[in-house]
């Protein structure tokens, strides 16, 4: 990890610059798998998941006796644990849920909005280096409060052909009955175009690596939503004299063993904290059986001094990076001028991991920059709403002439009629 003190203002865009692929390639690439996966639907499945995860599946939907296995093979310290995660996310989401609420804006005209669930969503689940069955938490949770009738998930499996036990155990215990062994760009295409086995959803979810995250970019130029473009995880921690190195270096160990494709900023008011947090990460780093994967991210990342928390909090607000952690004192003050970012960690007892896991709030976020202007998953992302509204024939009466003005300004005659016909005038 490098070290920049102080750098200038005019080179802190390409200093913050995001790990990338050729996206040529990449595009060039991912679209040929989606293409194959539209038009052969199970046959092309079976081929990238034996061409890209080196498994040969027959079935590639999980059957019951897989689940029961699974729920078998846990501990029961990961289950209570999973279960504990569990009720902390349902209580934290159940409390976005709004009610609808009649408004008045004229003398009878009323206005309300009503949420509806998405009938059918897709849950992507990473499952390659890291299984992530944390994630099916965040996904489905969500997803059955909002309502929505039909939930499906795909995960890579492993060279067996299985998915992590700990996986179908979490799908099993938030409602998710159709699970499909199938991952990477096919997975992607599987949901957004609908295969022999996989049904075609309206929505995806779910964080993966910058294929994951192309494919679903170019799914939804077919029409299919996506939650957002979620990649590569991320982390920037934000840190003055009084946060300690050995826990700053911890954090940004634990987004680093993602991946290589990971990056991990620190941006401090203090050289010295600088210094002793790259001797802690490089301690703490060979401790890690993940450390070549985290060494390789590392290389991505940048210790940055800056004199000023104002020049930090400018710094960190431009990066907009998927998760900040806040280790100052008055990390509070300094959270509320936070504007761009997926997920805040305030103090130095709230460590990131705490809510990748359990804590309540959900860890599907927004990566790459996209935090200026996307939120994270919440009950809100698997809901469209609809809007309605009725008039009485007094109501009518009262806007008839602005509603009738403005459409003739706009040279709309048949919206004007609309309302003449109503009130009885000639047309």
């Amino acid at each position: 990890m490098n070290i920049f003190e102080n750098p200038a203002r005019e080179s802190w865009n390409e200093l913050i610059k995001r790990p990338e692929l050729d996206n040529l390639a990449l595009t060039d690439m991912v679209s040929n798998v989606l293409k194959d996966v539209r038009e052969n639907g199970d046959s092309a499945v079976k081929n990238y998941t034996e061409k890209f995860d080196g498994v040969i599946l027959d079935n590639i939907t999980v059957s019951e006796s897989e689940f029961r296995e699974a729920e078998a093979a846990l501990t029961p310290e990961l289950k209570a644990a999973i279960r504990q995660a569990t009720e902390n996310i349902k209580t934290f989401h159940l409390h976005q849920v709004l009610h609808s609420e009649i408004i008045q804006t004229m003398p009878g005209i009323e206005c309300w909005r009503k949420s509806v669930g998405i009938e059918k969503v897709g849950l992507y689940i990473p499952g390659g280096s890291a299984p992530l069955f944390s994630t099916i938490l965040m996904l489905g949770i969500p997803a059955k409060i909002a309502g929505c009738k039909e939930v499906i998930l795909c995960s890579p499996p492993n060279k067996e052909g299985k998915l992590h036990p700990a996986i179908l155990f979490s799908a099993q215990l938030v409602g998710i009955e159709k699970v499909f062994k199938v991952g990477g760009v096919q997975a992607i295409g599987a949901m957004a175009y609908g295969t022999e086995t996989i049904p075609q959803v309206y929505k995806i979810f779910g964080p993966g690596n910058q294929y994951v995250m192309c494919a679903k970019q170019l799914v939804q130029l077919d029409g299919v939503a996506i939650d957002m473009p979620a990649g590569p995880s991320e982390v920037a921690v934000l840190a003055d004299e009084t946060a300690n190195p050995d826990f700053v270096a911890a954090d940004l160990l634990s987004q680093a063993e993602h991946g290589p494709d990971s990056q991990v900023l620190l941006i401090s008011t203090s050289k010295t904290l600088l210094d002793e947090v790259k001797t802690a990460v490089d301690y703490q780093l060979n401790l890690l059986p993940r450390k070549d994967l985290a060494a390789k991210s590392l290389g991505n990342s940048k210790l940055i001094y800056l004199p000023t928390i104002e020049d930090a909090i400018e710094l960190s607000n431009i990066y907009a990076p998927e998760h900040l952690i806040i280790s100052c004192k008055n990390a509070e003050v300094i959270g509320q001028k936070i504007t761009n970012t997926g997920s805040v960690f305030l103090g130095n007892y709230s460590p990131e991991s705490v809510g990748d896991y359990a804590s309540g709030t959900n860890h599907t976020l927004p990566t790459k920059g996209y935090a200026h202007a996307y939120s994270g998953v919440s009950v809100d992302s698997f809901v469209k709403k609809i809007t309605f509204q009725k008039l009485s024939e007094n109501g009518l009466h009262k806007i008839a002439n602005t509603v009738i003005e403005m459409a003739e300004a706009e040279g709309l005659k048949a919206h004007a009629n609309a309302v003449r016909v109503r009130l009885g005038e000639e047309l």
